[in-house]
Order: structure tokens, then C-alpha cells, then sequence
């Protein structure tokens, strides 16, 4: 009988692992990934969308594009920080506390226009929740416990 739980992790299962990870960044890691790739998919399926309304306000359309390009370019930044994070790169904590503040600006911003779309806020309080979690006490330690994992500039 094979013991695979020992078996060395490699390709999409390695990818994955979180093997080590405190509980409070494993949540975090899948709550950003989930949501960049949520992000990804979005502008990708508005820039689509933008391209009907070319016909009609081609001027309105290339705002929406370029906004929709500027979505799905954040989503694959929240993608790869998050897998840098899981990595054990303190910087990575850093790039996505900040944005998470883009997210609150955004959220005010749109709240402001009177648009009424509560999705921002919403993104942003799940955002905040993922934040916080990557700074409570037991990942601080994680990332200071194991020497050189945050010391690469990769």
C-alpha cells in the first residue's frame, strides 16, 4: 500500500498546496485567488461586452474597454500576489493590502456617483476580511518563523 500523502506534490497539485500554511492564510490565499480570478473573468466578459456598444457610442466604448482591460489586469495581479503570499513573500501582503484599498476608493468613488452598486462594497468588505486575516498574529509569525522564506525579491 502507497502512503500518497508523502508523495512529493507536482503540477496543478503543488500549485495548490497549502501544506504549512496557517489556517488564517490558507482562507486568505483562496479568497484573493478566487476573487482575481472572479476579476479576471469579469473584464473579460465586459470587454466583450464593450465591443456592442461600439456601434452605437464609440466614444463611451473605448472607456468601458479600457476600464474592463484595467479590471482584468488587477484580477491577474491579485492572482499571481496571491500565490507570491503563499510563497511566504512579505511583499505580496504589502501589494495586496494595497489593493484592498484600491477596492475601498473604488467602493467610495461608486457610492458617491450614486450608481447604487453595492458589489463594490461588498468586494471590498470580502477584501477586508482577506487583509486582515493575512495580518493577525499566527501568519506575522509564520512569515517570520522560517528563514529565507520572505527574503526573496522574486
Amino acid at each position: 500500500m502507497t502512503n500518497f500523502s508523502r508523495a512529493p506534490r507536482s503540477g496543478a497539485a503543488g500549485l495548490f498546496s497549502l501544506a504549512g500554511l496557517p489556517v488564517e492564510l490558507k482562507v486568505s490565499f483562496w479568497i484573493w485567488f478566487a476573487g482575481g480570478v472572479l476579476s479576471v473573468l469579469g473584464g473579460l466578459l465586459g470587454m466583450l461586452g464593450s465591443l456592442v456598444l461600439f456601434a452605437a457610442a464609440p466614444a463611451a466604448a473605448t472607456a468601458v474597454l479600457i476600464l474592463m482591460l484595467l479590471a482584468a489586469s488587477v484580477g491577474v495581479a491579485q492572482v499571481v500576489f496571491a500565490f507570491r503570499l503563499k510563497a511566504g513573500r512579505a511583499w505580496a501582503r504589502v501589494a495586496l493590502t494595497v489593493l484592498a484599498g484600491i477596492t475601498l476608493v473604488l467602493a467610495v468613488v461608486n457610492g458617491a456617483s450614486g450608481a447604487g452598486q453595492a458589489g463594490n462594497w461588498i468586494a471590498f468588505l470580502v477584501a477586508l476580511a482577506a487583509t486582515v486575516l493575512m495580518w493577525l498574529p499566527r501568519p506575522q509569525a509564520w512569515f517570520r518563523g522560517a528563514p529565507g522564506r520572505n527574503t526573496s525579491a522574486e
